[in-house]
């Protein structure tokens, strides 16, 4: 039999980079995936703000930037009735090279230390699963069907069939399902998924086109846009991949013959075109009713499913990935208390239900505008330019609930987590707008420092009490209650009254995953206690 530390099934961006994560602490994993390589299949086709902070700790940003859009392209936002025909609403989003220069001036706390990244899921996990191969640690199968497991008091097994039909297993300590919406790990552990299923049914097409990029004639400049909306009454819409030779078209018809022709309408060109995939998929708004059974746990789709309104889905889950990632390798490794682990399922459900929320919010917004639409909106007549101008200016209200969850991607907060010295109350958790805070379970706010650097440059890869003053003796008593139960724990004293200006407090500790576990000016609590409660030792 197999032995392994962890075994991850499924080996999409959430289990890649669950797979990384741990192989970067020198965990060993067996990933199993059914498929025999990676697929070229769209599904999501950006990273947002906050998962690119997480791959820049993981150090892998930049070969994700590399292999994604260029960071010169806007990434404007249209409704349209075609491609050949004025915009009845243009909403401009900046580049990926513009955003980083806004941040990176504005340095305020409000702005993310990584901008988003249009990068398509067929092109992040390549990136990925090679990085992941360069770890002894990890063992990644392809053609690897998960059949079922069982769990006891000190590990898991896993039965699974190779390409050959060999059934084979595994046995591990823990097991991790990041096997989709249709999760067999998350059946066979009895988890349902509630909320709202099967909201509508839409067509998704892969088209390889490679000259629309530069002849669509609105935008700033040829091409240079991102979505395209078409107002329609089959909710159609048009997505440039990071290519700019491949597009996805979304749409309420019944099968490839009329995706095409939606494709062709839309375009409103004889261009050349070949349709690689169509498949159909379900707007989805459910949340698992549980993150972890014992020693088995659940992340990405499997735990949650949102409608792609608001981006929040992949980009959930490699949160999920990061938070259990390190809690898992501190387990393992013996300094975890048991609530850390359990932990996991507190926090990353809570934001789950949040993203669906969003979601749900974001879709809303679109349905409304959408229900603008009527027959008459082509025509040149009174009527059907009083119809253009409403949808547009509802539009121009509503679909920007869509393109704008900056808060929702920034401004998460744990809140009751048995490993945060949790505090009373808090800022009001928003969908759009992102406030900078330091209170305890929120994202520490990324700040420049006078040196240069952003902050998470200079953070351990363990708890770091970050200090603004000379009293190094609140972080020395913090720092050696951390250690005390064998965690690593650094002390980083920051001369820079502009960052503690920000962030309000001389003193602030923060998580491997840079989310804050206390803040202070003095010691308000016994140090023996918060060292408790950051490893999961306080119950």
């Amino acid at each position: 039999m197999i032995a392994t530390d962890v075994v991850i099934v499924g080996a999409g961006p959430v289990g890649l980079t669950l797979a990384l994560d741990l192989g970067q602490r020198g965990i060993s994993c067996v990933l199993l995936e059914q498929k025999a390589e990676p697929a070229f299949l769209p599904k999501m086709e950006r990273c947002n703000a906050r998962t690119m902070e997480l791959y820049r700790r993981l150090g892998v940003v930049d070969k994700i930037r590399k292999a994604g859009l260029k960071g010169d392209v806007p990434l404007d936002v249209y409704i349209v009735l075609a491609m050949d025909r004025p915009p009845l609403l243009r909403l401009p989003y900046p580049s990926a090279d513009e955003a980083r220069r806004t941040d990176r001036a504005q340095n305020d706390g409000t702005t993310p230390c990584e901008p988003y990244q249009l990068v398509s899921q067929y092109t992040v996990e390549p990136v990925l699963l090679r990085e992941v191969q360069t770890y002894p640690s990890v063992d990644v199968r392809f053609s690897s069907t998960y059949v079922k497991h069982e769990q006891d008091s000190e590990g898991v097994t896993v039965t699974f069939e190779n390409a050959k039909h060999e059934t084979l297993s595994i046995r591990g300590k823990y097991l991790v399902g990041c096997d989709g919406g249709s999760s067999p790990v998350r059946k066979n552990l009895n988890i349902k998924l509630s909320g709202e299923g099967r909201l509508g049914q839409l067509q998704q097409g892969l088209f390889y086109c490679p000259d629309l990029f530069d002849q669509i004639p609105i935008g700033n400049g040829p091409g240079r846009g991102r979505h395209y909306h078409v107002a329609d009454d089959k909710a159609t819409f048009l997505i440039m991949q990071d290519s700019t030779k491949h597009w996805t078209l979304h749409s309420a018809v019944d099968g490839p013959e009329e995706l095409k022709k939606m494709f062709e309408r839309t375009i409103a060109r004889p261009l050349k075109y070949d349709l690689l995939s169509c498949n159909p998929w379900h707007q989805n708004l459910l949340l698992a009713d549980s993150y972890a059974t014992g020693r088995v746990f659940i992340a990405g789709d499997a735990a949650h499913l949102v409608i792609p309104t608001g981006g929040l889905g992949m980009n959930t889950g490699v949160g999920d990935a990061v938070d259990l990632g390190w809690k898992l390798a501190a387990t393992i490794k013996g300094w975890a208390g048991p609530d850390l682990l359990k932990s996991y399922a507190i926090e990353r459900r809570q934001v789950g239900e949040r993203n669906v929320g969003a979601s749900r919010y974001a879709s809303i917004g679109r349905r409304r505008w959408r229900s603008m639409y009527s027959p008459d909106i082509t025509e040149n007549t009174p009527k059907g330019r009083r119809d253009r101008r409403t949808l547009a200016e509802v539009a121009d209200i509503e679909q920007r609930k869509t393109n704008e969850m900056i808060g929702a991607e920034l401004g998460y907060r744990y809140v009751d987590s048995p490993v945060i010295a949790n505090i009373p109350g808090g800022p009001e958790h928003l969908f759009r707008e992102y406030e900078p805070t330091t209170w305890p379970g929120a994202r520490l706010p990324n700040i420049w420092l006078a040196t240069g650097e952003p902050i998470q440059d200079v953070l351990g890869a363990g708890y770091t009490v970050i200090q603004f003053n000379d009293d190094d003796a609140v972080s020395e008593q913090l720092c050696a209650a951390i250690r005390h139960y064998g965690a690593p724990a650094a002390c980083l004293r920051l001369k820079d009254d502009y960052a503690r200006d920000i962030y309000g407090f001389d003193y602030i500790l923060v998580r491997p995953d840079l989310h804050i576990v206390w803040r202070g000016d003095e010691l308000d609590l016994d140090p023996a206690l918060i060292g408790a409660i950051a490893t999961g030792h306080a119950a």
